[in-house]
């Protein structure tokens, strides 16, 4: 049984009453539930589900969301780094399903590193709208950005800012915005029993105050009409109902939305509809959501921050790239290509003015211009669908030859000719490898690589 701080225990019994409380603490002699989310933008779910070996069982609440068992290891999987699926845990599912994205929504995603609740937008945006993915910590960004290529999200623009700085470029743009709030962690003991050595009361009051300066700065870029969701994987009231609580009573154009998801959620009646998903009532961690809608009549305007000017690609740059897609794609990706140092970007539809924010990504990364060639990029490749190659190497999952393409290594292959060709497993794209007589060069990204 996980170890839980005394205090927290108290604080529980004071919450929901001792007998309840005494099922909420049995909980913690059980496992942590285990989830994946498929990609449907690359594997449909009747396929999804013949394919994968592994044992799948659906989560109620999120139709893209299935649990497994722990043995099955899935992230040891080449499926998993041909990003036909992101490891969740299937609580944290139910905050995308809760904003209810569609194709062609302007979504910030406002908190968004590891990468799952972007993702998981991505899945309903497809091709069309914009994410607008943030991540204050430098070192966070970047696996944000490697989630989000993996998944072959194209139309995605990756910040590095904080909440203010965002909200100061970007008043009244978004359509949805989710802020899944940096908070005291409760609701992650049972998966990551260390965060019981990191928790205190303190840290549950510092975790409130931040928590109201960023929805603070969320309230000021969401448009008149939009939707916000609001969670944390906390159970403390102070970062939940109260947090909200206070909030409302500050922005009374925003008002709270039911969330109709069937019994799965514990709603409490003390403040309605917002919902917390205990681990003693259902397969999945700890978590609590609220939906909230500013209204229509603010009076305020929604603002499009300045497009701005995007310096045209040099007409050699423009040539070289697309030698590269005569030669080894089916098309040449239509829209507006920036260049940032030597990395060409086909830049997302809507994008705003980018001068003075820090970027991670801008776009659908193409590859790197040299001084006389072009280098396609991992992005590009894991952002392929079938039919828009015309060269590939392919390998079966039981083949070594898979594991050891992403474990780095060159490999010899029966194919002639020469030239970059997209290495695929079972037709999904991995990445890109150059063939030279006979010899498959391994391009995965040396800090992707297995060991």
């Amino acid at each position: 049984m996980t170890a839980l701080p005394e205090r927290f225990v108290q604080r529980i019994k004071q919450m929901i009453g001792e007998q309840e409380a005494a099922a909420f603490l049995a909980s913690y002699t059980g496992s942590a539930a285990h989830g994946l989310r498929l990609n449907p933008a690359k594997v449909p779910l009747d396929e999804f589900i013949v394919k994968m070996p592994f044992s799948l069982t659906p989560v109620s609440w999120c139709p893209l969301g299935f649990y497994y068992h722990e043995k099955d290891r899935p992230g040891k999987h080449p499926y998993h780094a041909a990003g036909l699926y992101y490891i969740q845990e299937p609580s944290a599912m139910a905050v995308v399903e809760a904003l209810k994205p569609e194709p062609g929504d302007i979504v910030l995603d406002l908190c968004a590193a590891p990468g799952g609740k972007s993702t998981h937008i991505s899945s309903y945006l497809g091709n069309s709208g914009l994410l607008v993915a943030n991540e204050i910590h430098p070192t966070r960004v970047k696996v944000l950005s490697e989630n989000l290529e993996r998944w072959g999200a194209r139309n995605i623009l990756v910040v590095n800012e904080t909440p203010e700085r965002m909200a100061e470029r970007f008043r009244g743009f978004f359509d949805k915005i989710v802020v899944d709030a940096p908070c005291s962690g409760e609701g992650m003991f049972r998966k990551l029993p260390e965060a019981c050595d990191d928790w205190s009361e303190e840290k549950i009051g510092h975790c409130a105050f931040m928590q109201a300066d960023i929805l603070e700065s969320a309230s000021i870029m969401l448009k008149p009409g939009g939707v916000m969701v609001y969670s944390t994987c906390t159970f403390s009231e102070e970062e939940n109902e109260w947090q909200i609580e206070r909030f409302l009573l500050s922005h009374p154009e925003f008002s709270l939305e039911p969330v109709a998801q069937g019994e799965c959620f514990f709603e409490r009646g003390k403040l309605a509809n917002t919902y917390r998903l205990w681990p003693h009532k259902l397969s999945g961690e700890g978590h609590f959501l609220a939906r909230l809608r500013k209204s229509a009549s603010t009076g305020e305007r929604s603002e499009k921050p300045g497009a701005g000017k995007v310096k045209p690609i040099p007409a050699a740059t423009r040539k070289l790239f697309e030698a590269f897609c005569r030669e080894t794609l089916t098309f040449i990706p239509e829209g507006q290509y920036a260049l940032f140092g030597e990395q060409l970007y086909l830049l997302a539809n809507g994008l705003p003015s980018l001068k003075g924010l820090k970027i991670a990504r801008a776009g659908w990364h193409m590859g790197t211009v040299k001084k006389d060639r072009f280098e396609p990029s991992h992005a590009l490749a894991l952002a392929l669908k079938p039919g828009e190659w015309k060269r590939n190497v392919n390998f079966s999952t039981d083949s070594d030859e898979v594991y050891r393409y992403l474990k780095g290594e060159s490999l010899f292959v029966q194919k002639t000719g020469k030239g970059w060709d997209v290495v695929t497993v079972d037709g999904y794209p991995l990445g890109w490898g150059k063939l030279v007589q006979g010899q498959l060069k391994n391009h995965y990204p040396k800090g992707l690589r297995w060991v």
